[in-house]
C-alpha cells in the first residue's frame, strides 16, 4: 500500500506549516541555497533531522530571495537557539560558474534545474542580512562553502585571496566539515543560555578571537601567517596551506590560529571519525526521501533525480587527490555504516513512489572504501599523510574488499531489488591483493553497460602533483576488464575520466594524452577542465605557481585561452576541434626549440 504523506512529515518551510505542527516558537531556523529535498544526501535535510532528534523544534528557508524586501529572512521570525547557514551542498560560485568562468544556465539542485535562486558567495549573503535584521541572534555557518573557506583562501572567480568567510560574513560561529556531532553540541550549549567561552571550547568550530583569548591559549595552538602577509607573500600563503592540510590530516591534531587585522580566525580541531553507531542514526532518521511539496508542478529537481534510488554506505576518503575537497570536507578517516543500517534503507528505497527495482548507486565519497582503513590505529595516530594511497598504498591499509562484496550481494536479495548498480568512483588502486574478485563482481552483477573510474592524466609528472597512481595502472585495468567481459559474454565499455589545464600539465602533456587513449581506442566525452576550489592543494599550486611541499615550480596554464587549448586535445576524434591544429604546432615548435 503507497504511504499517504502529511505536510508535518517534512521539516517545516513556512509560518503555516510550524503553526500545522501547533508550535509558537521556532528554537533553530536553517537557511540553505538549495531547495529542500528530505534525503540524507542533502545536508540541510540531514542537519535539520539530527536537531529534531534532539527535541527541538526546527524549519527550513531553501533558497530565500535575497533581492526584494527579504520578506524571507523575516515570515518566520527570530529563532530561540540560533540561525543555521549554509550555501547549499556546493560552493556557490562552482555552482554558479564554469571552469572558464562563464555563467551556468543550470542549477541542479533546483526545481526545473533554474538558474538565479542563490546568490555569490551566499554563506555571506545569508549571514550578513540575518545579522542586519536580527542582531542578537547567533548565526552559525556551515556546509561545504564555510567549511572550504573558513582559512584565507585563494578564490578563483575574484583572483584573490580572501580571508575567512568569518570575517566578511559576520557570523559569529563555523562549523566545518559533517556537523553531526558539533551542531548537537552547539544547540545543546546555546539551550542553556549563550555562552561564547562554552561554544569556543567545542570541537570543529572557528570564530573570530582577539589577543588577549589568543594569549589565553599559551603556545598550545600553530600560528599561522597573518592574512595581510598572506597578500603580499604567495611562499607563505603555500606554507600555511601545508600546516593546515597537515593537521587536518591528523587523528589528533591541534589549534589553529590566523591573524587578520587586529583579530585572529581561531579553528579548534576536529571530532574523531563518527562511531558506526553515530553514522547509523544520521542515517536512520524518518527522512521522507522526497522533495517537500511545495515543488509540486515545479520541475523535478536534477540533483535528487540523480541520488533518489540511491544509498550511501560511509563517509570520509583516504584518497587525497590535490583538486577534491572530499577529504577537506569529511575527512580522510573512513567512516562505515552498519549493515543493518544500509539494507534497511534499501528497504525504504523499494517502497519509494516510482521505484522500478533499480538501485541506482551502492556507493560513497569513493565506491569501494567500505570498512576500510588502518589495521593498526597506533600507526595511524602517528600518521599525517595527506593520502593513505599516493605516493603508494599504505602497507598498514585494510583494503579487503570482502564485506562490500558481501553487502552488495545481501542487498541485492531484498524483494523488490531487481539490481544495484555502483555509480560512484572505484579506485582501482584499491584492487589489489583481492586481484580481479571485487572487479568481476562490479561488472558481472552491478554495471549497467559502462564502468566509470578516474585516471585524470596520462603524464607520471602530473599524476605526480594531482596525487593520482601511475596511467599504467589504467591499462592494466583496461585489460582485465576487457578479458572479464569476454570471459562473461560481456559487451561493455570502460569509461575514463580526465582532467586538463592542471598545475604542471603543459601542452605537450595534453598532445601525450590525446594520443595515449586514441591508442587504447577511447572517444573521450568525461572531461572537465580544472576548477582550482578554495582549500586544495591544486588552486594553491594554480596561484602561486609552486609545489608547496617542495617549493618546485610548476607551470599553470593560467588564461582562458590557454584552458581552452588544453581541453581542445580530448576531442582530437571529432572534426569540429577549434583549438587542435594551432596548439600541436605550438607544441611540436616549443619541443623542437628547446
Amino acid at each position: 500500500m503507497e504511504h499517504r504523506y502529511d505536510i508535518r512529515d517534512w521539516l517545516p518551510t513556512s509560518v503555516k506549516e510550524v503553526r500545522a505542527r501547533g508550535w509558537e516558537e521556532l528554537d533553530v531556523i536553517l537557511f540553505s541555497g538549495d531547495a529542500y529535498v528530505d534525503h540524507p544526501s542533502f545536508g540541510a535535510a540531514v542537519i535539520g533531522r539530527l536537531l529534531e532528534a534532539e527535541g527541538l523544534r526546527v524549519a527550513i528557508v531553501p533558497q530565500p530571495n535575497w533581492r526584494d524586501d527579504l520578506r524571507d529572512f523575516k515570515k518566520l521570525g527570530r529563532p530561540r537557539l540560533f540561525f543555521g547557514v549554509s550555501a547549499g551542498s556546493m560552493d556557490s560560485m562552482v555552482n554558479h560558474y564554469t571552469a572558464n568562468k562563464r555563467l551556468r544556465s543550470d542549477d541542479a539542485y533546483t526545481p526545473g534545474g533554474k538558474a538565479g535562486f542563490r546568490p555569490d558567495y551566499a554563506v555571506t549573503v545569508y549571514s550578513r542580512i540575518l545579522k542586519q535584521l536580527f542582531p542578537d541572534v547567533p548565526v552559525v555557518i556551515g556546509g561545504i562553502e564555510a567549511s572550504l573557506r573558513r582559512f584565507a583562501h585563494y578564490d578563483y572567480w575574484s583572483d584573490s585571496i580572501k580571508p575567512s568567510v568569518l570575517v566578511d560574513s559576520g557570523a559569529d560561529l563555523l562549523a566545518y566539515g559533517m556537523g553531526d556531532r558539533v551542531v548537537v553540541d552547539i544547540a545543546r550549549t546555546l539551550n542553556n543560555g549563550f555562552n561564547l567561552h562554552l561554544l569556543r571550547k567545542l570541537n570543529q568550530v572557528a570564530f573570530l578571537a582577539d589577543e588577549k583569548y589568543v594569549a589565553s591559549l599559551g603556545e598550545a595552538p600553530i600560528r599561522l601567517h597573518a592574512f595581510e602577509t598572506c597578500l603580499k607573500n604567495k611562499q607563505a600563503f603555500g606554507e600555511n596551506f601545508v600546516r593546515i592540510e597537515t593537521e587536518s590530516n591528523r587523528m589528533e591534531s591541534r589549534t589553529l590560529v590566523e591573524p587578520v587585522g587586529d583579530r585572529y580566525v581561531v579553528v579548534n580541531p576536529p571530532y574523531p571519525k563518527l562511531t558506526e553507531a553515530e553514522l547509523d542514526h544520521s542515517f536512520d532518521l524518518p527522512y521522507t526521501r522526497l522533495p517537500h511539496p511545495r515543488y509540486r508542478d515545479k520541475g523535478a529537481i536534477p540533483a535528487y533525480e540523480m541520488i533518489k534510488f540511491s544509498v550511501n554506505l560511509h563517509r570520509g576518503c583516504f584518497g587525497g587527490c590535490s583538486f577534491c575537497t572530499i577529504s577537506v570536507h569529511q575527512g580522510k578517516f573512513v567512516s562505515s555504516r552498519s549493515e543493518r543500517s544500509i539494507l534497511k534503507e534499501v528497504e525504504r528505497v523499494t517502497k519509494q513512489p516510482d521505484f522500478k527495482g533499480y538501485i541506482s548507486d551502492l556507493g560513497g565519497p569513493s565506491a569501494n572504501m567500505y570498512r576500510m582503513g588502518g589495521r593498526d590505529e597506533r600507526l595511524c595516530r602517528k600518521c599525517s599523510r595527506p593520502s593513505c594511497l599516493h605516493p603508494s598504498p599504505c602497507r598498514n591499509l585494510n583494503n579487503d574488499h570482502t564485506p562490500l562484496i558481501e553487502l552488495y550481494r545481501k542487498a541485492t536479495k531484498i524483494k523488490g531489488v531487481k539490481k544495484a548498480f555502483i555509480g560512484s568512483g572505484i579506485r582501482y588502486d584499491l584492487f589489489e591483493p583481492d586481484r580481479d574478485a571485487y572487479l568481476r563482481e562490479v561488472i558481472v552483477n552491478h554495471v549497467s553497460g559502462r564502468l566509470k573510474v578516474a585516471p585524470e592524466h596520462t603524464e607520471d609528472g602530473v599524476l605526480k602533483l594531482m596525487r593520482k597512481p601511475s596511467f599504467s595502472l589504467f591499462e592494466d585495468l583496461n585489460r582485465r576488464f576487457h578479458r572479464i567481459c569476454a570471459e562473461e559474454g560481456l559487451n561493455y565499455q570502460l569509461i575514463p575520466y580526465f582532467i586538463s589545464s592542471h598545475p604542471g600539465c603543459t601542452e605537450q602533456d595534453m598532445q601525450r594524452l590525446s594520443e595515449k587513449v586514441r591508442r587504447l581506442n577511447f572517444r573521450l566525452e568525461q572531461v572537465q577542465d580544472l576548477t582550482p576550489t578554495p582549500m586544495t592543494l591544486s588552486s594553491v599550486m594554480f596561484y602561486t605557481g609552486v609545489n608547496p611541499y617542495t617549493g618546485e615550480k610548476v607551470y599553470v596554464a593560467r588564461t582562458q585561452e590557454e584552458k581552452r587549448r588544453q581541453k581542445s586535445y580530448f576531442f582530437t576524434w571529432k572534426k569540429e576541434t577549434p583549438y587542435l591544429s594551432r596548439s600541436v604546432k605550438i607544441a611540436k615548435n616549443r619541443s623542437r626549440s628547446r
